[in-house]
């Protein structure tokens, strides 16, 4: 027996299938999102947000910026758990360690 797959693409907006169906994706308020849209569909968003795009600043992306300020790493939860039951400090054997113990670690460290 033969057993196939087929895969229909489906604009997101008008509900037409099609194979020129593409994923675009599109950010707005810190919300990313994905819509199948084919080339009609794609030039309507495009229009759409074309005014924003041009007086709008790129944000975030892939590019990298070097020295900037370095976030402290938090500490090893192992010595954390041992530190607090050394000083009677109830704490779980498993899990996250709570944010009032680690502060009460590094104050001592």
């Amino acid at each position: 027996m033969v057993q196939r797959t087929v895969t229909i693409y489906t604009d997101d907006l008008t509900g037409t299938e099609g194979e020129d169906i593409a994923t675009h994706t599109f950010s707005l308020d810190g919300v990313s999102y994905e819509v199948d849209l084919n080339p009609d569909s794609y030039q309507k968003l495009l229009d759409a947000l074309g005014p924003f795009v041009q007086v709008g600043r790129k944000a975030g992306g892939n590019s990298r910026r070097g020295g900037g300020k370095k976030t402290a790493t938090a500490p090893d939860a192992v010595k954390v758990r041992e530190w607090a039951q050394r000083q009677g400090i109830e704490v779980n054997s498993r899990g996250r360690v709570s944010r009032d113990v680690i502060e009460k670690y590094e104050a001592a460290h």
